[in-house]
């Protein structure tokens, strides 16, 4: 199915890339291509139960498909003011919006509900960044321990080099999506990092 017909579909607007405030620390908005979603829903690690964390959500086309196609609660966090008030206004329009929630914050401040236990990301900041981000996760994984899956859409080398020193993650799984796009690109997978 086309994007556009997925956004009409779900009745929302998530197509474009935008990087008028991207700059070396964040990156621009490119929302995640629905095929790769539908692959990560039919995963079986996203389910009804399950609240997701989407860094980085942009329009928040992550968090509306996968709480449609699973049924999971998502959170969608963006520190783009603009682009977060696009987010809800699709949140108003959208028939999806019942088990999805937005808020305009800078990452590396937000702090980890306990809820949360699988977490999205598409490449939407530096490594600095991330590496506030995972201590983050880290210290809500240890104020309430439980089973967090981390999704790493389209990694960079520089992530996957970091996520494999830190000591509480174990590389868990590869969904591999090379074969939807034309080309031989090795980035194009799911890497899963499990806490």
């Amino acid at each position: 199915m086309k994007e556009e017909k997925w956004d009409k579909l779900l009745q929302i607007r998530t197509t474009g890339r935008d990087d008028s405030h991207a700059d070396q620390y964040r990156y621009p908005y490119e929302p995640t291509p629905y095929p790769v979603l539908e692959r990560l829903a039919n995963s079986g690690y996203i389910r009804k139960g399950n609240t997701l964390l989407d860094y980085g959500c942009g329009k928040g086309r992550v968090d509306f498909f996968l709480s449609w196609q699973t049924r999971c609660r998502s959170i969608g966090i963006e520190y783009d003011e603009r682009i977060y008030e696009k987010a809800v206004e699709n949140q108003n329009m959208s028939s999806a919006s019942g088990r999805v929630t937005f808020q305009a914050v800078d990452a590396g401040e937000f702090p980890v509900p306990e809820s949360v236990d699988r977490i999205y990301f598409f490449n939407p900041f530096s490594l600095e960044i991330l590496q506030k981000v995972i201590s983050r996760i880290r210290d809500s994984y240890y104020e309430a321990p439980r089973e967090i899956l981390l999704f790493f859409y389209y990694p960079s080398d520089e992530y996957i080099s970091f996520l494999m020193t830190v000591n509480e993650l174990t590389f868990y799984d590869e969904i591999d999506c090379g074969d939807l796009y034309d080309g031989k690109d090795s980035r194009e997978r799911i890497v899963i990092f499990k806490m």
